[in-house]
């Protein structure tokens, strides 16, 4: 318990103090926020700093070295998850500085994205059975899981993976939206992998690789909540690729190492929705030549509408504790139905 609490505030230390340097260092360098011509007005914000995820990332890697001074055990599953959240935020790294290099919206081409999150994907189905105990299967929650080969295990890790990274990716389109609902959403991981700690006789992970991934998810929390400080509206820096890839990979890693890999739908609702409208737009658009939405992700509908920023961030922060309540009073229920009520 102790050990979470100081990843918890090792994180938050780190990111409020942290991301003023990370903005300053990327304005001098002129790493400012290019601004897409089509979709709603925000040219005001051309030349915010970007790739703030730079401290985001730091500030958990520090938090989860300072919490194992502690004497607790860095576990096999807590490097493969640290390893993957490192390793995606260096693609979104590359992504952001080809951007700003070549002065253009897009960076990486979909191709070399998509075979640097496949190299880490394999790395991750081949790891996680071999080296870090994981379980080789598709589950849902506890003890409701599929067993499958190693192939079908790195396609779906590949799925999750890029699935869950290019999700949160969408969703950082409003100053602090994807932020602060990621913040939501690994505080919900920090009550499962504490809970699987405290319960740990009827659940795969052993105590001390569930105490490790709820000191991991702690710091994400609390180093999400500190970069929000400074990246609330009006954003003084954005996270960019390398912090959305990086935080919708480490999303996937913990769900997996957490054996709640189809319960991501609901821990992750908000950013599941983001991409359903995306996916929404362009298949009705292909079909039928009209849209759906005014502009897809659908966070950029209600700006067109003309709800204030605001407004529709504080919303979806909402609909993405909602869906976090309900997941979490899933894996609640399963755990209950196993074990029935404690005396």
């Amino acid at each position: 318990m102790i050990a979470i609490l100081i990843a918890g505030a090792v994180a938050l230390i780190a990111a409020l103090a942290g991301t003023p340097l990370v903005t300053s260092y990327f304005r001098e360098r002129g790493f400012g926020q290019m601004i897409r011509e089509e979709g709603p007005d925000h040219h005001a914000k051309a030349g915010t700093p970007t790739m703030g995820g730079t401290a985001v990332v730091l500030a958990t890697v520090v938090a989860f070295g300072v919490a194992h001074l502690t004497g607790t055990r860095i576990t096999g599953i807590g490097l493969l998850v640290i390893g993957t959240f490192v390793a995606m935020a260096i693609v979104g790294f590359a992504d952001d500085l080809i951007k700003l290099r070549m002065r253009r919206n897009l960076g990486l081409n979909k191709t070399t994205k998509f075979l640097g999150q496949a190299v880490i994907a394999g790395l991750f189905a081949f790891l996680g059975p071999t080296y870090a105990g994981l379980p080789q299967n598709i589950s849902v929650v506890g003890d409701i899981a599929f067993d499958v080969n190693p192939w079908v295990f790195f396609v779906w890790i590949f799925l999750l993976l890029t699935g869950a990274s290019n999700a949160v990716n969408l969703t950082d389109g409003l100053d602090g939206l994807a932020a602060g609902s990621s913040a939501i959403t690994f505080g919900g991981y920090t009550l499962i992998a504490f809970w699987q700690f405290r319960n740990f006789e009827v659940y795969v992970l052993d105590g001390s690789q569930a105490l490790d991934l709820a000191i991991i998810a702690a710091a994400l929390f609390a180093a999400c909540a500190g970069f929000l400080w400074h990246n609330a509206p009006p954003a003084k820096i954005f996270m960019g690729d390398t912090g959305s890839l990086a935080l919708g990979g480490v999303l996937a890693a913990m769900a997996v190492a957490t054996n709640t890999q189809l319960l991501l739908v609901l821990l992750g609702g908000l950013f599941v929705a983001e991409t359903l409208s995306v996916i929404i737009q362009v298949a009705v658009f292909k079909l039928t030549g009209k849209r759906v939405f005014r502009m897809a992700p659908f966070h950029h509908h209600f700006e067109l509408l003309g709800w204030q920023e605001t407004t529709i961030i504080v919303r979806f922060w909402i609909i993405a504790g909602i869906g976090i309540s309900l997941g979490l009073g899933l894996f609640y229920a399963e755990w209950f139905g196993r074990v029935g009520p404690v005396a």
